[in-house]
C-alpha cells in the first residue's frame, strides 16, 4: 500500500486527489505548520508561485523529519491568480469580503492567468527519487502549469451572490471554477485542475505511481 499525505488544507485539493486514488492508497490531508512565505514584490507570477511552492516542498520535508512519520510520498501545491492588467501582482486568497469583491470587480469581463506550481516529495525509503535535494533525505520533482480563465462581465446582483455565497473562501482570485463562479466564468486555455489547484503534469505523475 502506497501512503501518500497532502500537505494542504484545501478542500478541493483533497477532492481531486481522492478521485484518483484507489483502494491500495492511503491519503491523509492536512496543513503546514509552518507559515507560508511572501516573496518580495517585483517578481512575475510565475515565479512567485514556483518560490511559495519550493519553500512549502522544504518546510514539508523538515516537519515530517521532525514528527517521525515516513509516508512514501508528499505532495504540496501552490495556486496563485494573476492579475488580468499586471503579470507582476498576484491574487492570492482574500481574507474578507471586501478583498473577495474587489478581486471579482478586477476579473470581471477579462481574460487572466492563473498559475498552479506542484511538488512530488519522495520519501527516503520510496523507489523514485526527485531531482530536487531536501532535508533528511526527501527529493522532489516540481512541476509549473498556467491555464486561461475568462470572467463574464459581473453584474452587481451576481457579484453580491458571490460574495455572499462564501464560495471565495480559500480560493485564490476569489473564485472556485468548479463551483459557483463556474457559471460566470469559462476555461480558454490549459487544463481545468490547472485552475483548481494543481499542476497536471504532477496529477499524471502521481496517477502513475499509485496506478
Amino acid at each position: 500500500m502506497v501512503s501518500i499525505l497532502l500537505a494542504s488544507a484545501s478542500e478541493r485539493r483533497r477532492d481531486i486527489l481522492s478521485e484518483i486514488v484507489n483502494e491500495t492508497v492511503q491519503l491523509e490531508s492536512r496543513a503546514l505548520a509552518s507559515n507560508e512565505i511572501n516573496p518580495s514584490s517585483g517578481i512575475e507570477v510565475s515565479e512567485r508561485v514556483e518560490l511559495i511552492c519550493s519553500a512549502k516542498a522544504e518546510a514539508a520535508a523538515q516537519e515530517i523529519a521532525i514528527s517521525g512519520e515516513l509516508p512514501d510520498l508528499v505532495i504540496v501545491s501552490d495556486t496563485l491568480v494573476e492579475d488580468p492588467t499586471d503579470p507582476l501582482i498576484a491574487l492570492g486568497q482574500p481574507i474578507d469580503e471586501l478583498m473577495a469583491a474587489s478581486m471579482l470587480l478586477e476579473l470581471s469581463g477579462r481574460r487572466h492567468r492563473v498559475w498552479s506550481c506542484t511538488a512530488i516529495l519522495y520519501s527516503p525509503a520510496f523507489e523514485k527519487c526527485g531531482a530536487e535535494i531536501l532535508h533528511a533525505g526527501w527529493t522532489a520533482d516540481i512541476w509549473s502549469e498556467s491555464a486561461v480563465v475568462e470572467f463574464d462581465e459581473l453584474t452587481q446582483d451576481e457579484l453580491v451572490d458571490l460574495v455572499s455565497s462564501g464560495s471565495w473562501k480559500g480560493k485564490a482570485g476569489a473564485y472556485d471554477l468548479a463551483g459557483l463562479a463556474g457559471e460566470h466564468a469559462s476555461l480558454i486555455d490549459g487544463a481545468e485542475v490547472t485552475v483548481l489547484g494543481f499542476a497536471s503534469s504532477a496529477m499524471e505523475i502521481i496517477s502513475s505511481l499509485i496506478g
